[in-house]
């Protein structure tokens, strides 16, 4: 089963072996944004005080956690694991795909600047492709899956009712088949520090360039009023 990582490197190992250039258009190699409406509760609720947490999982978690550092109203997004247990949290662990943990991103926001719903469109909308079972584009197996790992019945309806908006509303070619999964206490799990910010660090790098810069591309078009340029990091800059 291949890792994000080790998709990255064979892109740029072919890149060099056929004399290509990693520099054309990255359009062409991203999964396409789709244009997809608000939930319909997305004002259902007042605001919070104070930060709440989202956990999502999308594919590799570098351009996940890319989108979300990019959006207005987040303090912060941890690249991480979600789904298995904590002796099993590790990148080369999870990478076998029999952990039961899924790449993810904790999505830290205030949520009288920007609301869940709104951080599920975004979601749906630009970071991945939810029709796509255990697999995002090149990245293959369990660990990749879509999931919503909701903290609270809110959440898990929030989420619920959406899915059944967009499906009904047919606004993608085939069924959405994000799961919806209860987190436990501390059921998150940082992933290692040479993951974090990973796009914002290596932009350069083949894998970002072709799947995750695209994304930043879509999200700041679809977006705009979302879309911050510089993004909230993990680690000091």
């Amino acid at each position: 089963m291949k890792s994000c990582k080790l998709s990255g490197a064979i892109m740029v190992l072919a890149a060099s072996v056929l004399g290509l250039s990693l520099s054309v258009p990255v359009a062409q190699a991203a999964e396409s944004a789709v244009r997809i409406p608000a939930p319909n509760n997305l004002s259902a609720s007042a605001p919070s005080a104070g930060t709440e947490t989202a956990v999502l999982a999308g594919g590799c978690f570098w351009g996940v956690q890319a989108i979300f550092q990019h959006t207005v109203g987040v303090t912060e997004a941890l690249s991480g694991y979600a789904g298995g247990s904590k002796e099993n949290a590790s990148y080369p662990m999870v990478g076998s795909g029999t952990t039961g943990h899924a790449e993810s991103v904790r999505v830290t926001f205030d949520p009288r600047k920007i609301s869940y719903g709104k951080i599920l469109q975004i979601y749906f909308s630009v970071a991945h492709d939810p029709t796509q079972l255990n697999r995002q584009g090149p990245d293959v197996g369990s660990q990749y899956r879509s999931a919503i790992f909701y903290q609270s019945e809110q959440q898990k309806r929030v989420a619920a009712d959406y899915i059944a908006q967009l499906d009904a509303a047919k606004v993608y070619p085939s069924r959405i088949v994000t799961q919806l999964t209860p987190l436990p206490v501390n059921g998150f799990y940082a992933a290692e520090t040479y993951h974090q910010d990973f796009a914002t660090l290596h932009p350069q790098q083949g894998y970002i360039a072709h799947f995750d810069l695209p994304k930043l591309d879509n999200f700041k078009q679809l977006f705009p009023s979302e879309y911050r340029a510089k993004p909230v990091t993990v680690l000091a800059q």
